[in-house]
């Protein structure tokens, strides 16, 4: 298993726009409330599943960061930021409750890291996202500028 990012690539000579296939991912845990039910035993038995899952990965190299997420926050939008709204947000039953910042060869490395996570068996589900080198709209722009310019 490689660690190592993947090769930078050119679109062509004149644009000098680069593309990386990232070698982070983050992993993004969904479902904050698949505990409810379990007895205390079963709590200390999914933690502990969950720690060894997640200290084999760290001294294999592999998380680069992590952290877990409270559950509360604002959701911000309009513009100026003219809403603001309490969360967690009701219409998500899967709100995000921690993630992982991995080092990966690629998508599906990163995949078959996230497949092994025990909170899967547990109701929950894990999100695998490559990490971007420059904002995907940043260079959806750039790209769109150079071939208006050619």
């Amino acid at each position: 298993m490689s660690l190592l990012p993947s090769a930078v690539r050119h679109i062509d000579e004149t644009t000098h726009i680069t593309m990386q296939n990232t070698s982070e991912y983050l992993l993004l845990f969904r479902g904050t409330h698949w505990q409810k039910g379990l007895s205390p035993q079963e709590l200390e038995e999914a933690f502990g599943q969950f720690k060894s899952w997640f200290d084999d990965l760290q001294a294999r190299g592999i998380i680069k960061g992590s952290a877990p997420l409270e559950h509360e926050g604002r959701l911000i939008s309009g513009p100026r930021g003219s809403s603001v709204v309490d969360g967690p947000f009701a219409e998500s039953k899967e709100a995000i409750g921690g993630y992982f910042l991995i080092a990966a060869s690629d998508l599906d490395e990163a995949v078959t890291i996230a497949k092994d996570c025990p909170v899967l068996d547990r109701g929950c589900s894990v999100e695998v996202r490559p990490v971007a080198e420059v904002c995907p709209s940043q260079r959806h722009a750039q790209e769109g500028m150079a071939l208006a310019s050619a």
